[in-house]
């Protein structure tokens, strides 16, 4: 995946100007950086939440923005996992309808819900699967709501500080489990974090990000944690 993108700040021209050229390899990229320095923006404007200024966003051929060719492909077909601290979990919906809601449209029923069971079950919260969100624990609703990101078989993954919310043990053991199913998909990655421990965790490569700028690209082993 390659990202090029400029953001303008909204409704305030002191805001943070954000302008950023990076690639994402198949693998786990951590974007880093102190709060505020744009990393969120810019994984929503991948994802197609947030429209970008300028710029171009690809993965392999498939033009996802481009703003002077006036692309810009719906959030739908970019088939994107985006997970984040505030979840988004349906509440009207049980743990098996939230993670089959994200499955494309044609899936038929029961395959839908055999497909859910199988991501509940590989994050370990399969006897949640007919009980609703307000019954779950913060582990348990970050359980559920990244086995709705990887029930869509994604073509990229978009993990925006997912963690944060979690005490020391239960962050330690979802990092592994997730760390183990993005091996296992190898997928292009990107991890939003200012945290080193979960960047040496899942990290491949690292991508600093200071002031709405790249400042520096290093592999994981030459990233300045320690």
């Amino acid at each position: 995946m390659s990202v090029r993108l400029v953001i303008e700040p909204k409704g305030d021209p002191r805001g943070l100007h954000i302008d950023v050229s990076f690639d994402v390899p198949p693998g786990v990229t951590v974007l880093f950086g102190p709060s505020g320095a744009g990393k969120s923006r810019t994984l929503a404007s991948i994802a197609g939440l947030l429209r970008p200024h300028q710029g171009r966003v690809a993965l392999g051929d498939e033009v996802w923005f481009d703003a002077e060719r006036r692309i810009e492909l719906p959030i739908h077909r970019r088939r994107v996992a985006y997970v984040f601290q505030s979840l988004a979990l349906f509440p009207h919906m049980s743990a098996a309808e939230n993670v089959a809601y994200g499955l494309p449209r044609d899936v038929p029923r029961d395959e839908r819900r055999a497909r859910a069971l199988e991501m509940l079950t590989k994050m370990h919260v399969e006897k949640l699967a007919d009980r609703m969100p307000r019954t779950f624990s913060g582990g348990e609703a970050q359980r559920v709501a990244l086995a709705r990101a990887f029930a869509m078989t994604p073509r990229a993954v978009l993990l925006d500080e997912p963690f944060s919310a979690l005490d020391a043990e239960l962050k330690a053991e979802l990092l592994r489990e997730v760390g183990e199913q993005l091996a296992r998909d190898r997928v292009p990655t990107v991890l939003v974090t200012h945290q080193p421990a979960e960047a040496e965790l899942l990290g491949e490569r690292v991508v600093f990000i200071e002031k709405g700028r790249v400042s520096r690209t290093t592999s994981m082993s030459d990233a300045p944690f320690r």
